[in-house]
C-alpha cells in the first residue's frame, strides 16, 4: 500500500485588513519528492472563504467538499460551518479516519480544524500547519510586530524560511489574498443625484428664454 502523502506548509496572515494564505506545492511519497507545484489552497463560497490543508490529499479533497456544503448550508458562515464540520469529524465513523489538518479563513476570522474535534482561532491572526508550519509562523509573527510588511510580503518571506529548514517544504508558492470590499463614497446631503447624472437640479430656476 502506497504510504501517505506526507507534509506541507501552510500559512494565514490576517494583518492590517488583509487576509492571505500561503502554501507551498511539494508533495513528497516516502523518501521521493513527486510533485513541485502542487495547489493546496482553495478559495470557497464565491472567493469569500479560504481553505488550505496539510495531510493525505484525498482525505483532504473529501473534507473541503464536506466543508464547502456546510457553507452553503449556513450561506457563508464560517463560524457556523467550522463548528459543525469539527462536530461530524470527530463523530461520524467515516470521517474520523480522514487524516489532515484545514485551515479556513474569511475576512473576520480564521480557524484551524482538526480530527478530535479541534477547533482554534489564532490570537493573533497568524496560524501555520504542516511539517513547516511552526517556523513559518514564527517568521511571519516576527515582521509582522517588527517590519511595516504588508500581509502578502510577510507571507512570503515566512513561506520562504520555512522552505529553507524543513525539507518537506519548497519555494513553489501558491498565496490567495482576500481584500476588504471597497466602500462606495458618500454624498454630501447637499447632492442631488439628478443633477449628478446630467439633469437639471429641479429646485434650480429654470431660464426665461424669452429674455435675452
Amino acid at each position: 500500500m502506497l504510504t501517505m502523502i506526507h507534509a506541507t506548509t501552510i500559512l494565514t496572515v490576517r494583518h492590517q485588513d488583509r487576509v492571505v494564505m500561503a502554501s507551498d506545492g511539494q508533495v513528497t511519497l516516502g523518501d521521493a519528492v513527486v510533485k513541485h507545484g502542487a495547489r493546496k489552497i482553495r478559495r470557497l463560497y464565491n472567493d469569500r472563504v479560504l481553505a488550505g490543508f496539510a495531510g493525505s490529499a484525498a482525505d483532504s479533497f473529501a473534507l473541503f467538499s464536506r466543508f464547502e456544503t456546510k457553507l452553503e448550508q449556513y450561506r457563508g458562515n464560517l463560524e457556523r460551518s467550522a463548528v459543525e464540520l469539527a462536530k461530524d469529524w470527530r463523530t461520524d465513523r467515516a470521517l474520523r479516519r480522514l487524516e489532515a489538518l484545514l485551515l479556513v479563513a474569511d475576512l473576520r476570522v480564521t480557524f484551524l480544524l482538526s480530527g478530535t474535534g479541534d477547533l482554534i482561532e489564532p490570537d493573533d491572526g497568524i496560524v501555520g500547519i504542516g511539517s513547516g508550519g511552526h517556523y513559518a509562523v514564527s517568521a511571519a509573527r516576527a515582521l509582522a510586530r517588527h517590519t511595516q510588511m504588508d500581509a502578502r510580503r510577510i507571507a512570503e518571506i515566512a513561506m520562504g524560511i520555512a522552505a529553507e529548514i524543513c525539507i518537506y517544504t519548497n519555494t513553489r508558492l501558491t498565496i490567495e489574498e482576500l481584500e476588504p470590499e471597497p466602500r462606495l463614497p458618500r454624498r454630501s446631503s447637499g447632492d442631488d443625484s439628478g443633477a449628478e447624472a446630467g439633469f437639471p437640479n429641479p429646485q434650480s430656476p429654470i431660464p426665461n428664454p424669452g429674455v435675452a
